[in-house]
């Protein structure tokens, strides 16, 4: 019994020291599930929910069905495969300001001389993203997805119109989809965006620099974005003359830097440098023998040049001429050659070995102050084998409109513009030769250390001093262009 009484005593004593210990540990947990528990299941929950959030977007982007819906599926899907599949818009947990600025840069799609009907406008309603926001419980994880997925199509959309134009003719649709054009993509600069306090300006830092382009870019915003609404009466013509030719200038990539444009309604040439601008008048090819668009450099410029007579031409012209009057050959310095450049002769019989066999004779004409092609011809590598020449018909160009050529293209006051190309190519040295070249109309080529850029558009106007300039379209190339743009069988820009 005195054990027992012990052991008793020893029991009691035990309890004062871990019971209290015991029911603190208890209390401390029980605090800390009261304090830890919502947060931890809302924590479980949001993670729950990110998860089927992440598995809905997977499945909408493996459904086949959603490709006939997005323009750019596998832009849409590169993106977000850079943010884990989750969504980036409808998020109503966090800050909606970068989706409603989303929202309002589509709603300015005008400014930029593009439609809204090309960025999903029935399914990206105001409403719609209001109740997913603000209300979440009662839209489902499907539908909040799905406009997560036409937001983000609708903004790569926008960013690739803004730099490749709607209607690039080198850069197709599926082509920039895949990813594989200049290495520019619009996915990656939309996750740059993402998130950035100046989401607006990184998206629209895409479009071209020139200024030919931001001066038309900044006149449309004027009159979408400004005057529009306030009493002002802007024809719906011009607007669209401006939104056809930004899109040129997109698929242009015409800058600033030292480069020569030449604009084919304007018959106008542009020697830019970053201190001044040259300008010459040009001829250009008239509508049956269009001068092409396009991007090449100058590499090399030759005196007193040789003409080989492009096939069509000969076929058109030179043969049914020398058939009329055989001294037209002789007359105008024409001659005869075979393949390897053995001259034949100016005759009828060598004509006709041209005409029967063009691949291998063809028709050249000699170097002279008559010749075609004028005292100096500017090459440059490209498809349609067109070239920068002087000509000795200079009386064109004291017209207003001269589109007289076969598709080449000539230039005033060559002989300056070739000292021009030497002068900044750090070859001044060599502009005394050739003057002398050309007095003596020997044939000599001069190689440029660094190709200069060519570009020859087609732009009907552009911005002057503040005052929009418009141009002939003389190869009526407008109408086409403004249907396709705006998805229209009657063009305004033509009235």
């Amino acid at each position: 019994m005195k054990t027992f009484g012990k052991a008793v005593h020893y029991l009691n004593a035990l309890k004062k020291v871990w019971l209290p210990a015991v029911v603190v540990v208890a209390g401390l947990y029980l605090s800390f599930n009261v304090w830890a528990s919502p947060q931890s299941r809302h924590d479980t929950a949001a993670t729950k929910a990110d998860t089927l959030l992440a598995a809905r977007i997977r499945a909408q982007l493996n459904d086949r069905r959603n490709e006939a819906v997005l323009n750019y599926p596998a832009s849409v899907a590169r993106f977000y495969a850079q943010c884990q599949f989750q969504p980036v818009w409808v998020n109503s947990q966090k800050s909606a300001a970068q989706t409603w600025q989303a929202m309002l840069l589509l709603d300015c799609v005008l400014q930029f001389g593009l439609s809204h009907d090309d960025y999903h406008p029935t399914e990206l309603s105001y409403n719609r993203l209001h109740d997913i926001l603000e209300k979440p419980l009662l839209i489902s994880d499907d539908e909040k997805v799905r406009y997560d997925l036409i937001l983000t199509d609708a903004l790569i959309t926008f960013i690739n119109h803004l730099h490749y134009g709607k209607l690039n003719p080198v850069f197709s649709q599926v082509k920039i989809d895949r990813g594989t054009t200049d290495g520019f993509n619009a996915s990656d600069v939309l996750i740059q965006a993402v998130g950035r306090p100046d989401f607006r300006k990184a998206v629209l830092s895409v479009q071209p620099k020139a200024k030919i382009y931001t001066d038309l870019q900044y006149h449309m915003h004027l009159l979408e974005g400004v005057y529009q609404g306030d009493c002002y009466d802007i024809p719906d013509s011009m607007v669209r003359k401006m939104a056809i030719n930004m899109e040129r200038l997109r698929w242009a990539a015409v800058n600033d830097s030292a480069d020569i444009h030449i604009n084919i309604p304007s018959f106008t040439l542009s020697f830019h440098r970053p201190d001044t601008t040259y300008q010459f008048k040009v001829v250009v090819g008239k509508p049956a023998w269009q001068s092409p668009v396009l991007n090449s450099a100058i590499s090399y410029f030759t005196t007193a040049p040789e003409w080989k007579i492009p096939k069509k031409i000969f076929a058109e012209e030179i043969y049914p001429r020398a058939l009329r009057d055989i001294t037209y050959l002789s007359r105008h310095h024409y001659g005869v050659y075979d393949a390897s450049g053995n001259y034949i002769g100016a005759t009828l019989q060598a004509l006709k070995m041209v005409k029967n066999d063009p691949d291998r004779y063809y028709v050249s004409q000699f170097p002279g102050c008559d010749n075609s092609l004028g005292l100096i011809v500017f090459r440059f590598p490209n498809i349609y084998d067109i070239y920068l020449h002087d000509t000795p018909e200079q009386q064109f160009f004291k017209r207003e409109e001269r589109d007289f050529s076969h598709g080449c293209i000539r230039v005033e006051h060559a002989e300056q513009f070739a000292g021009l190309l030497l002068k900044y190519d750090g070859s001044a040295n060599l502009v005394p030769a050739v003057h002398r070249a050309i007095a003596a109309k020997r044939r000599h080529d001069f190689k440029l250390k660094r190709p200069v850029p060519i570009k020859i558009t087609y732009l009907t106007c552009e911005m002057k001093s503040g005052v929009l300039v418009t141009y002939k379209d003389i190869y009526d190339l407008d109408k086409r262009l403004e249907m396709a743009l705006y998805n229209v069988s009657d063009p305004l820009a033509m009235k």
